[in-house]
């Protein structure tokens, strides 16, 4: 028998009515769930509490790796099996890492739950990885990161993580690195298995058209304990001292990218709603003060936008511009314009008001998606440990004021405090 905690049941301020619930079984994997039965499909998936953060210098990458590994094949299933699985009937299956977490996903027609619980449950827990088809992945990817380091807008992120968070785990690159990926053997692979895929740091989280206790069922029957428990490791404590640095790295490219942030503040912090609606209005969409300023006023660049990263313990903030090799100069100096304005002067009522509406919109919108509700589930708790409601998220929306924007703005927009990556076209190339 599965022990069940009290159901929430509540009601969102969207024409979308909510049913929530939660159950934690005997041995530590908590489902959550969220019924809506005028649908005819159904996304899970199951979050493990693991991702790059929990790596070291030698093994860093090993977790994206392990993800990889899982759809080579399990005892049960071969490779061809496991990619027919659930395209043969109309499905989706895939799987992320991020630094604190990796996720198994699926999107299925309701009738075909059973069909995801089973094969996930069988990717996560009973892989084969085969010591030639270790070696055949390494090539994969080995390919994936050399795609990514001729991806100039995405790699550029990672030098900006190793500088923000200097030589903590948050630092790495959640690929890894070639040197690592190429030494990995099976016993790694399995070690690091046996020592995070454990079912107290399992979430299994599902949204659209499900009966909570059909799935408890299901877990229960898939997802079998076998009584060892392990100890994981304690994360280290997130960076409070703040790390700064400049780096430029010339490429063989046309166009110029600049990226720079700092530290910010984590998922927990009761600035995260500020922080949130201040990254809106100055770096989110066309209407932002970063796009009409550097984009429509002045013509100095075509992608431009900041981000909040939010953590469990800590996180980051940041601002990204492409650019000519000319106006690299030029267009981080109206950037720190637009900083300081947000730290001197409080944000105009309306404009407030204005993030506020496309901030609550934006989200609204997303609950369309049942894989981006079924995103929220699983994360949410996994940050909190529970199920933060609509009606909530909007209320800690609307509460906030002028001077928490202010008072955001000048915590953080220290350029003292600011780490800046530059990537410019060699012999001063330009479009």
């Amino acid at each position: 028998m599965h022990k069940s905690s009290t159901s929430v049941i509540a009601k969102s301020h969207s024409s979308l009515n909510m049913n929530y619930h939660k159950t934690v079984l005997p041995n530590g994997i908590r489902i959550v769930t969220e019924e809506i039965p005028y649908l005819r499909s159904v996304s899970v998936g199951v979050w493990i509490n693991v991702g790059s953060r929990d790596e070291d210098e030698k093994n860093n990458g090993i977790t994206h790796f392990i993800e990889h590994m899982v759809f080579k094949g399990t005892e049960r299933f071969s490779n061809q099996q496991i990619a027919r699985s659930l395209e043969s009937v109309g499905g989706y299956l895939n799987a992320f890492t991020t630094k604190e977490h990796t996720c198994f996903y699926a999107r299925i027609l309701d009738e075909h739950l059973q069909t995801a619980i089973d094969v996930i449950s069988d990717l996560i827990q009973h892989p084969r990885s085969e010591i030639k088809e270790i070696e055949k992945e390494k090539l994969v990817v080995l390919e994936e990161l050399k795609n990514i380091e001729d991806d100039p807008d995405e790699i550029i992120h990672d030098h900006l993580d190793q500088n923000v968070y200097f030589k903590h785990p948050l630092g790495f690159p959640i690929i890894g690195n070639a040197e690592n990926i190429k030494k990995f053997s099976r016993d790694d692979l399995f070690l690091h298995i046996q020592h995070h895929f454990t079912p107290k740091e399992m979430v299994v989280a599902a949204a659209g058209n499900l009966k909570h206790e059909e799935l408890v069922s299901l877990v229960t029957k898939f997802f079998n304990s076998n009584g060892q428990e392990r100890t994981v490791s304690k994360r280290v404590q997130g960076p409070r001292r703040v790390h700064s640095n400049k780096e430029v790295v010339e490429k063989p490219i046309n166009q110029a990218y600049v990226c720079m942030g700092t530290l910010g503040y984590s998922v927990k912090s009761r600035m995260r709603y500020p922080l949130l609606i201040l990254n809106t209005l100055l770096g989110d969409g066309m209407s932002c003060r970063l796009f009409q300023n550097i984009r429509e006023k002045y013509g100095f660049a075509y992608a431009v936008y900041s981000f909040a990263n939010l953590l469990s313990d800590t996180g980051s903030f940041g601002i990204y511009v492409g650019t000519d090799n000319n106006n690299i100069d030029r267009s981080i100096e109206l950037i720190h314009k637009e900083l300081d304005k947000l730290k001197m002067k409080p944000v105009g009522k309306a404009e407030l008001e204005r993030t506020k509406t496309q901030m609550k919109g934006n989200m609204m919108l997303g609950l369309e998606n049942m894989s981006n509700r079924m995103m929220r589930l699983g994360s949410g708790e996994l940050y909190f440990g529970e199920y933060l409601t609509l009606d909530e998220v909007l209320k800690s929306i609307n509460a906030v004021g002028q001077d928490m924007i202010q008072e955001v703005a000048n915590n953080i927009f220290k350029m003292d405090n600011f780490s800046t990556v530059i990537f410019k076209s060699k012999n001063g190339a330009s479009n």
